[in-house]
């Protein structure tokens, strides 16, 4: 059955559905700070730990979700995520205060690491060739565009009808999503042997991530000196040591570190983490706007149209530049962009109009930078795993992107609310935006130093790039 059966449009729609349910919840919660925080009467800090906990717990889960999926099946995966994203955004349309705000939270971001890898997978499993390169194009559009649109929707939602019909709206797309690919036969590996995971690997991992999340987002309040700092810093630093010690000396791993010893994959995956951690202008900048230069929700929304339209054009243009030169110069020129336009943003001394065109402008930019650098670095990171790694190796590059996501969250909105309660909101924009272009001046970097320049140059068949090929 899996063999004979051939993707339809059908089923891609209903993929995408699915993937914009994670950004519903995930991209259109930084729109709607002023209004979540007035509503729910919660302080900055707890509601900046909220948004940044989808990302940080879709970051810890998606390898294990991704390899739980090739096993139990990609579409029950993607099923179960699907009901988690109900769960997790009926929590957020009945929260009264932090508590289910903070629960939706954390299930929305588990819904997120078992939907990303296993409609990836399914879309490998019944598309061949160009096909399968045209679905992969729409997921990624899902994916990166998905940011972009619902950034600008959830923005308007949250003006004309309320934050909470948002999530709403992400149960909608959830259930047409399920409608959608209920005929989508079922796909998994081969049975070998007993399903073994790496449980011990996954703890220590969990309990160093949010030590250091929770460090990162409340040190300023709890004091940077304080017991409880100091102790989750070095929670955070121990965690860190054994897991690596840990995962060197075993078969079954969580994390496969030899994998780094490639340098093109390493410099795409240190590279994702970087220009995802860029994702904190966007709290920062959206903030700021409705708080510093009273923007409503939709407003500041609008303001990131060009990002949008950048960023959605820009894909296939990244994969067409991608075959004629290979993946480094436009990895290097979409990373410099994006940095450029996240500079523009904290020009926060700039008066009312100009500042709006100027914050316009480098959305734009920052939409055009990483939709140029999209494409190629996947590739990138893909064709340079083994040939029985690609699964593994493309979850540990997803995870980058979601844990870049979360900390570049936490440690910016920590900055901006820490010199907020101290100083004035302009400086405190700066500030946070500053954080970012280190972020993206250090992912610059890693691509120079790592990645060589004749780094998917061997790509030039269209459908070869996304097939393991051991002679990549």
């Amino acid at each position: 059955m899996e063999t004979s059966y051939k993707g339809t449009n059908k089923m891609i729609t209903g993929i995408v559905f699915g993937v914009i349910t994670f950004w519903l919840f995930a991209q259109a919660m930084v729109n709607v700070v002023p209004a979540v925080q007035s509503d729910l009467g919660i302080s900055l800090g707890t509601l900046n730990i909220a948004i940044s906990l989808t990302a940080l717990f879709s970051g810890m889960f998606i390898v294990a979700a991704g390899g739980l999926a090739d096993k139990i099946g990609r579409k029950k995966m993607t099923y179960f995520g699907l009901i988690l994203s109900i769960i997790g955004s009926l929590c957020l349309v009945l929260a009264q205060g932090a508590t289910l705000l903070i629960i939706g939270r954390v299930i929305q971001g588990l819904s997120a690491a078992c939907i990303m890898p296993a409609t990836i997978a399914l879309v490998k499993a019944y598309f061949e060739g160009a096909d399968r390169q045209r679905a992969l194009s729409f997921w990624s559009i899902g994916s990166w565009g998905g940011s972009g649109v619902t950034s600008f929707a959830g923005g308007a939602i949250a003006t004309y009808m309320g934050w909470r019909w948002i999530f709403v709206f992400s149960i909608v797309f959830a259930l047409l999503a399920m409608w959608l690919i209920k005929d989508t036969p079922e796909s998994k590996e081969e049975s070998k042997g007993t399903f073994k995971f790496d449980f011990g690997g996954l703890s220590i991992f969990i309990i160093t991530m949010l030590a250091l999340n929770v460090f990162i987002t409340f040190g300023s309040k709890l004091g940077w000196t304080s017991p409880t700092t100091i102790g989750l810093f070095a929670v955070a630093i121990i965690g860190a040591i054994v897991f690596f010690k840990v995962e060197k000396n075993k078969e079954i791993v969580l994390i496969d570190f030899s994998l780094f010893k490639n340098k093109p994959y390493a410099g795409a995956t240190y590279s994702n983490f970087l220009l995802n951690a860029v994702a904190g202008t966007l709290v920062v900048a959206n903030t700021y706007v409705q708080v510093g230069r009273g923007f409503t929700a939709f407003q500041s929304g609008m303001l990131s149209l060009g990002y949008l339209v950048a960023v959605l054009a820009m894909i296939r243009v990244g994969e067409k530049i991608l075959q004629k030169v290979g993946a480094k110069s436009p990895m290097i020129w979409g990373a410099i962009i994006t940095t450029v336009g996240v500079a523009m943003m904290g020009l926060t001394f700039l008066p009312g109009v100009t500042y709006t065109i100027v914050v316009f402008l480098g959305f734009a930019l920052f939409g055009l930078g990483l939709g140029i650098y999209a494409t190629p670095s996947t590739d990138t990171s893909v064709s340079n795993a083994p040939s029985n790694k690609v699964g593994e190796a493309a979850g540990i590059y997803k995870m980058a992107s979601s844990l870049g996501g979360a900390f570049g969250v936490a440690i910016s909105a920590s900055v901006y609310s820490s010199i907020a309660a101290n100083s004035s909101v302009n400086t405190a924009a700066t500030a946070g935006i500053i954080v970012n272009v280190i972020f993206g001046i250090l992912s610059i970097i890693s691509i120079v130093v790592m990645v060589p320049s004749n780094a998917g140059k061997t790509s030039n068949e269209p459908s070869s790039r996304l097939r393991p090929n051991p002679s990549h």
